[in-house]
């Protein structure tokens, strides 16, 4: 019983517990090319926000992490088999609803673990914020806390070198053999500004891949994974910690 995970630990347990702060992993249920799971996303939101809390806990963080919420905003991707997708809308529901029972108890610390792109949380907390002006909500995106060229040689963002890398280190058995990864291929915009950045739209998956992934897995190994791995849950351990030891008062110098 690791007694920062909820979903292993007991009320007699925590029941005179006082957790400074709650961390909620959000995930999605989506194709990662021809070889990763449909549940990528939450297997490495469970798994890095576990181990995070685990060296953050053993510093003397009092934290406690929810189970992963296995649904995401995939709008985008409604015609690819069995992505499930939920409407930023209903996002905005399930978080309001958490923090609405969080604040009753009188837990004024929330951290929001993303694990998927689409999920943008941007508005959604400032919404549930105006709400609830005792808590304090913010939002980590795992995959953007370390540079990955120092890992990986290609880049990508969806089920690439980095992902399977990750993969390959934290459930090998669930990565099809390297003969059945798909390339990865991405159809851009041909309109410059998207790529610039200062421009957006919604990209259809099904017109932009052919295999789902975007991001070239060719090079991805356990190793990289490994290393990757032990650099981003001591980088996120650090804000665990420094959350846990900060009023939410005094977040401003």
């Amino acid at each position: 019983m690791r007694p920062y995970i909820l979903a292993e630990t007991n009320y007699l347990a925590i029941k005179d517990q006082k957790f400074e702060l709650v961390v909620l992993p959000w995930g999605a249920t989506e194709a990662h090319n021809f070889h990763l799971p449909y549940a990528t996303d939450n297997i490495e939101s469970d798994l890095i926000a576990a181990e995070s809390a685990r060296i953050a806990w053993e510093r003397g963080a009092r934290l406690i992490v929810l189970p992963t919420i296995p649904f995401g905003v995939n709008t985008g991707q409604r015609d690819i088999y069995l992505d499930i997708s939920i409407n930023p809308s209903t996002q905005l529901s399930i978080l309001a609803d958490i923090i609405d029972g969080l604040n009753h108890q009188g837990i004024k610390k929330v951290l929001i673990f993303n694990s998927h792109g689409g999920n943008d949380f941007k508005a959604i907390v400032r919404e549930t914020g105006l709400k609830y002006p005792g808590m304090f909500i913010c939002v980590l995106n795992w995959y953007q806390a370390l540079d990955k060229s120092r890992y990986f040689h290609h880049e990508g963002d969806h089920a690439d070198e980095m992902e399977t890398s990750l993969m390959l280190h934290l459930r090998p058995g669930l990565v099809l053999p390297k003969d059945q990864w798909g390339e990865g291929r991405e159809k851009k915009f041909r309109i410059k500004a998207f790529s610039e950045g200062w421009l957006w739209s919604e990209r259809k998956w099904d017109r932009v891949t052919q295999d789902t992934g975007i991001g070239n897995p060719e090079l991805a190994t356990a190793e990289k994974g490994s290393q990757y791995f032990r650099d981003l849950t001591k980088k996120i351990a650090d804000v665990f910690y420094e959350l846990c030891m900060s009023e939410p008062d005094e977040m401003y110098g």
